[in-house]
Parts: C-alpha cells; structure tokens; sequence
C-alpha cells in the first residue's frame, strides 16, 4: 500500500496470478479499515496545501506522470497482460490511453475558468468561481486496471483534489507500478493513495467518512446501487460508470464488412470483457446470412492464448466464475432454439489446460427472451438477432434499463442522425465500433450511471461552483 508517501506493508498478503498460466505473477499487502482511515486522513492533510498550487504547478505534476509512464510503457503492458490476461496489443493501447489522460489533464488544469455575472444592482459585484471538492474516493475495475485509474486521477489531481484509489483486487499490480511513478515523481506525500484489498471494508469506510466528498466508482450496476444509497448518509457526490448491454444494429444498406470488423474489434478487444462491448446484434433479415456468415468465417480465425504470446488475438477470461457466467448464457441460449456457429465452450488441453479460456463464439437464431439478451456478457460471445424495420429496432435495443454504448451501421444519412437521436444511451457510435476518446465524454443513462468521464467534462464532478456576491 501506498499511505502519505510511504509504502506500507500488513500481515495479509494476497497473491496475484495470471489467469493464462495460473502462476503467480506476485503479490500485494490487503488493508482494512484501519489502513483506509489513515489513506483518508492523509488525503485531507494534504489536501489544502495541493488545492492551493497553481494550476501550472499541478500541471507539472500531470507531465512527469506522462513522461515516466511513456519511459516504462513496455513495462507497464507486461504487467497489465499478466495480471488480467488481454493481449500484449491491447495492453500496450491502455497504456498509451493512460498517457493520453494524464496529458489532457495536464493541459485541461489551466482551463477551469469561472464567470463574472452582470448584477442585479448598481453596487454589487457577482462572480463565480470553481473550487476543488475535497478528498476523494476512487474505486476502478480489472478490466482496464490503469487506464481507469488514470480517468479519475487524472481530473481529480488537476483540479486540486486529493485521492485514495482502490483498484480491483484481481488487477493491483499496474496500480502499484502506477503509484511507484507517483514515488519517483514526488507527488507530495498524502496527495494520492493507494489501498488494496476486499472490497467490503475499504468502500464502507470510504463511504461512511464525512472526509471524502466525492466517490467515482465503475463497476457493476448492483454495487454502484449500494453505493448510492450509502452515499445519502454523508450527501456524498457521486460518479457511477456502471454496467451495460450494448446493441449492435446492422441496417440492410450497411457497409457489411466494415460491420463484421468493428464487430470483431469491439467484441473480442478485451475477451469480450467491456462494459461497452456489443452485447446484442440486430442485424436486418435481408442481410442477415451474409452477415453471419461473414462474421462465422472471421471468427473461426481468431488466435487464442497466452496474451503475451504476440500472435495471439485474445486472451483469456479473469476468473473461472467468468467462465461459468458466460458457459450458462450459451447453454441457456442453445436450450431455447439458438444455433451456435463457432465455438460455445470451453478451451481445455495443451496450452489452454492452465488457464481460463472460452473459444470466440458466435450464436444464430438468438430471440429477446433468451438470458443472453437480458443480462450483461462479460466474454467472448456474439448473439445474432433478426429484425425488420428500424421502428422495430430501436424499440428493441432501448428495452433495457442499461443505457451506455450502442452502435449503428448505414448509409442513410438520414438514418443516421435519426436513430442516432433516438437510442437511449449516452454514447452512440455510427459506423464505428470504436467511438471512445480521451477528449470525449464517457458515461451513460438510465442503470448504466451518473456523470461523465473523460474530456472538459471529466473535471465537472470534481469541482464546486460557488458564488461570491461582492457589495461596493
């Protein structure tokens, strides 16, 4: 652990495999309440001295960050692939996102600019000014273990707060390899924290401290629930970046291999395991064999194995609970009429024998009443679905309470402002699988959260507007 400027060692140690091999990649400290209260009480110590720098200074900061990160980048690719499983290409991408973020920041930390509003009345003076919140709470998933610390660090840092991150437990060490740079950088000591360990007591106590002013969490919609109801007792400001079921919908005039490979891209980028990965695909019934068969061919092509193996597309899944996870969607999915095209179980023998691999699969004949189209797929797995008409579609792809990514494909312009306007959802790419930028909004609607991450937007959550009425 990482605690005002000192590493911190504790009688509980928890090992870190990778989910390819099962061998321990190594191992960090577990803290507990105890350890958190200190985090928090560092955090507010330091926060008045941070908040008080010039935003040049904290910029500074921002930009030795980028500078070790792109100096260790290689590294910190390394540690990602062996602690969750993506694939060397994916990991290093996060680690150029996390450079982006902390670069953004660093210039966006001299752009958080107020208002003069012209009065009411001849001798009073009215401004508006933009104040850090305060210490905050940032809790992150294994999926993207550091680009995600950095979306939160990043704007939080910038905007004079001060932060007590705890990552995923299945995925510290890129977290500990980022706090190291911190280290090396000397970040004033209590200005970022680092607690790892179960999620129970380190979010209650973040949760039930009057300190921390702000909570950013993505994660799964059931937790950020919790959370938001806990966050009522202190009047806690919150982001929640939760869970989602993104539709992928393929008009009959669409560019159908330009669909099938921002399918693949998006899909299996991470072995299927995004919050925004398509989870639905509606494709119309005119098209609807060529695309599948298409998409079947591509498919069967995918490499599968060791994520540090560089001829490998996907890698595998974080934990034998994914495995069962998305085992019973298919088998569910197969039960009620689905016809599954590749794959649709797991990969065991040779190199798979050790690891938690789930074969790139593609299922045809898929119907709304199917577990797989209800319930979020954190794997490998493409579910085809006919439809007729574009009314019929949007319908459909907005009956959900998730609300965070969805895709199109057409070339109706028309079409494409269109639907565009009419999904339910916060984000929405049109004729591209990858629409996500470190200068953009990220967030959704409905379940899927509250608040933006990413871009000017990024710096709201962590301010306070305050008014100041001056008389003359």
């Amino acid at each position: 652990m990482y605690i005002n400027g000192e590493w911190v060692k504790t009688n509980q140690v928890f090992e870190v495999n990778n989910p390819a091999t099962g061998e321990k990649v190594d191992a960090v400290y577990f803290v507990g309440k105890e350890e958190t209260d200190w985090a928090i009480q560092a955090a507010e110590n330091a926060f008045p001295q941070w908040a008080a720098l010039t935003a040049e200074q904290r910029s500074s900061y921002l930009w030795r960050i980028v500078e070790k990160l792109r100096e260790k980048k290689e590294e910190m690719a390394q540690i990602i692939t062996k602690e969750m499983g993506k694939t060397i290409h994916h990991a290093r991408q996060e680690v150029a996102s996390t450079m982006a973020f902390f670069q953004w920041y660093a210039e966006e930390a001299r752009r958080i600019y107020g208002d003069i509003i012209p009065s009411s009345a001849a001798n009073k003076r009215l401004q508006v000014i933009l104040q850090p919140v305060g210490v905050v709470g940032a809790i992150t998933p294994w999926n993207f273990p550091l680009s995600m610390a950095a979306r939160k660090l990043g704007p939080a840092l910038a905007t004079g707060c001060t932060v007590i991150l705890k990552p995923s437990k299945e995925a510290p060490l890129s977290s500990v390899a980022l706090f190291k740079i911190f280290d090396e950088i000397a970040l004033p000591k209590g200005v970022a924290n680092l607690v790892i360990g179960q999620s129970g007591p380190i979010a209650n106590t973040l949760m039930n401290s009057k300190i921390v002013k702000k909570i950013s969490f993505t994660g799964s919609t059931e937790v950020g629930k919790v959370l938001i109801a806990q966050s009522a007792q202190t009047v806690k400001r919150v982001s929640m970046e939760l869970g989602g079921h993104a539709p992928f919908i393929v008009f009959d005039d669409a560019d159908i291999d330009l669909a099938v490979e921002g399918l693949i891209r998006s899909k299996f980028g991470s072995n299927g395991q995004q919050c925004v990965c398509p989870n639905r695909i509606y494709v119309q019934e005119g098209i609807y064999l060529e695309f599948a068969e298409k998409l079947k061919e591509k498919v069967q092509n995918i490499r599968v194995g060791n994520g540090l193996d560089e001829q490998n597309e996907m890698g595998p899944l974080v934990y034998e609970e994914a495995i069962e996870k998305v085992q019973e969607q298919v088998d569910d999915a197969v039960r009620l009429g689905a016809c599954v095209l590749n794959g649709g179980k797991r990969l065991l023998g040779g190199s798979y024998s050790s690891g938690y691999f789930y074969a790139p699969t593609v299922l045809s004949e898929v119907t709304d009443n199917m577990l797989i189209t209800r319930e979020e797929t954190f794997g490998p797995v493409i579910p085809l679905l006919k439809f007729r008409s574009e009314e019929e579609v949007v319908e459909r792809a907005n009956d959900i309470e998730y609300g965070l990514a969805s895709y199109f494909y057409t070339k109706d312009l028309s079409r494409m402002y269109r639907v565009s306007e009419q999904l339910d959802y916060g984000m929405v790419g049109v004729n591209d699988a990858i629409p996500f930028a470190v200068q953009a909004p990220f967030g959704g609607v409905k379940e899927s959260g509250i608040g933006r991450e990413g871009g000017k937007y990024g710096l709201d959550d962590y301010l306070e507007t305050k008014m100041i009425s001056v008389q003359i």
